[in-house]
């Protein structure tokens, strides 16, 4: 024993002690709870990052808790510094007399790498500074910069996780050719996925351009025009707040996989926007559940649907187009006099440069419906190609009000034929799957009646201030400017609506459209004055909001909206 101190030796040997008997419980929780109390070997991690070169930052003061490792010497300590040899008694003791003696405490010599520090010179400094607490210690460091940076709470583990990564990044060079790029991912070894992507995509440009594409060019082509702009969704979103353990990279990744199982569901290709929105969206057990007691208490025609404007404020928001009906949801059956509702839909996605997205019901898998099929698909694919537009049709067996609420998400736009009118009982079957259809729709939809086809360039906006037709209005107001259509609006006079509720929606639209609007303040009864208008007006478009009843008096007592559909020969468009 060499200490000038004896009496303060002691005191520093039983202090190790009992950092050995710390040491021993911290290894024996480890081992059953499977979380490393283990050092990082130096030579080990700088060899799986790959160093890339060094630079001397001269003496600073590092926190302890960032210090996780040691050159040569990480078997003789825990994670936190603890001894585990009864052989380092004697250096260890020393080392504490000294400071507990005043004599201070030397600085110690640092690697650097990423967020951690790993000792060259000094790991008894070190575990005596972690047992008193101290939170910093002087240090003379130099920074080891490798291809891929350490994190503080790194293990074993992940440092040969981050390994794969930096074989990819050997084999790709993107951390070269593009500096800001960030891949690392948490979910399992799934590099390959990107390697795969990487090269199908270089096979892509090469059948393409006809020509040899590079490894380099395909790397950057693929992430500035591929991942990158996925990236960005899911940054605008937010949604990494929603899963705090994964990497951007990993959201990539589980978007691509989610927009595949989309597609393959659907049978329609869907915009990133929504997938990554709907990756997002919470799908536990527990709301699956809920979501199915609510169905049992409270049956599909008294739902009352989604709030006014919802659709506008989560789908349209994200929109980077400027165009309001990019995907247009579109019913299409067999017989001819049903593609009324396909023709207004090629018209509305010529203005809109969109795309179709058609569905057609089948009533059940069972029957034969192969050869039907077929020629649906055979004349909605003719259509698209003769009108020049992108179109996809979708079959699935079912109920058709609520096949299409389930796919109407998915879409800017549902355009439907109304095969029968809404019948003078509401509470017949086919009022009551219209009724359901209108009022729970998340999109606008436009119906479409038998009879002639319209072109659309009349339209006469219903007005009343409610929340709904604050909806239309907003549509009417976008129709204005961009479709080649003229607009009077109407606005019935009631207890509740006035001139000064027309002189509302005249100064939106003067801001949004200019003086080119008719207005008309028309008196009572409602559906008849807003047809009077539209038979004086000429109008072959009525836009106008949703049900104002709550469903369940919508379905005793009718609505505004059944009287028109029924009256109405010209297309409606529906807003909530």
């Amino acid at each position: 024993m060499s200490t000038e101190n004896p009496l303060i030796y002691q005191v520093a040997v039983q202090d190790f002690k009992r950092a050995r008997k710390q040491a021993a419980v911290q290894q024996l929780l480890a081992h059953l709870t499977g979380k490393s109390a283990e050092l990082l070997a130096y030579d080990d991690v700088r060899q799986q990052l790959k160093e890339t070169g060094t630079v001397d930052r001269g003496l600073q003061e590092i926190p302890l808790d960032a210090i996780v490792g040691s050159v040569g010497r990480s078997d003789d300590f825990t994670r936190d510094f603890l001894p585990r040899k009864d052989s380092d008694q004697d250096r260890w003791a020393q080392v504490k007399t000294a400071v507990l003696d005043m004599s201070g405490m030397a600085p110690i010599d640092v690697y650097q790498v990423g967020e951690g520090y790993f000792v060259r010179d000094g790991n008894h400094r070190v575990s005596v500074a972690r047992q008193l607490g101290t939170p910093t210690i002087s240090a003379y460091v130099t920074e080891v910069k490798t291809r891929v940076p350490l994190a503080v709470d790194d293990n074993m583990d992940k440092v040969s996780h981050k390994a794969r990564y930096v074989k990819l990044l050997e084999e790709t060079k993107l951390d070269e050719l593009r500096p800001e790029a960030n891949l690392l991912l948490t979910l399992g070894n799934h590099y390959h996925l990107l390697e795969e992507q990487i090269k199908a995509h270089r096979r892509r440009l090469a059948e393409e351009k006809e020509r040899a594409i590079s490894q380099q060019e395909a790397v950057t082509r693929w992430y500035d025009n591929i991942y990158l702009p996925i990236a960005e969704i899911i940054r605008e979103q937010g949604i990494l707040r929603n899963f705090p353990e994964r990497t951007e990279a990993d959201l990539y990744l589980l978007f691509v996989e989610h927009r595949e199982e989309l597609v393959r569901a659907l049978g329609w290709r869907v915009d990133p926007d929504s997938a990554v929105a709907d990756l997002a969206a919470p799908r536990g057990i527990m709301s699956r559940l809920g979501l199915q007691l609510h169905k049992m208490l409270i049956p599909d025609e008294l739902e009352a649907g989604p709030e006014p404007g919802q659709w506008r404020k989560s789908r349209l928001a994200r929109r980077k187009c400027d165009c309001l009906f990019s995907d247009i949801l579109v019913s299409v059956q067999q017989e001819s006099a049903k593609w009324r509702a396909m023709d207004q839909a090629v018209m509305i996605a010529k203005w809109e440069n969109g795309r179709l997205l058609g569905l057609h019901v089948i009533p059940d898998k069972e029957s034969d419906h192969g050869k039907k099929i077929e020629a649906v698909r055979s004349d909605f694919d003719q259509r698209c190609q003769a009108a020049g537009l992108a179109g996809e049709l979708a079959v699935e067996a079912g109920d058709l009000a609520r096949t299409i609420l389930k796919r109407a998400a998915w879409a800017d736009l549902v355009v439907v034929k109304l095969a029968h009118p809404p019948h003078t009982h509401p509470l017949t079957p086919t009022s009551v799957g219209f009724k359901t259809l209108v009022q729970r729709c998340p999109r606008p939809i436009l119906v479409v009646p038998s009879g002639a086809h319209s072109p659309l360039d009349r339209a006469l906006l219903a007005y009343d201030g409610s929340p709904k037709s604050k909806e239309a209005l907003f549509v009417a107001a976008y129709l204005a400017s961009r479709w080649p259509l003229s607009l009077t609006v109407v606005t019935v006079k009631t207890k509740r609506t006035s001139q000064a509720t027309l002189q509302r929606a005249k100064a939106y639209l003067d801001a949004h459209v200019g003086e080119k609007v008719a207005y008309v303040l028309g008196r009572k009864p409602k559906t008849k004055a807003i047809l009077a208008t539209a038979k004086a007006h000429n109008s072959n478009l009525l836009i106008m909001g949703g049900f104002g009843f709550r469903p369940a008096l919508n379905l005793v007592l009718g609505s505004m909206v059944d009287k028109v559909l029924r009256e109405f020969r010209y297309p409606v468009l529906i807003c909530r």
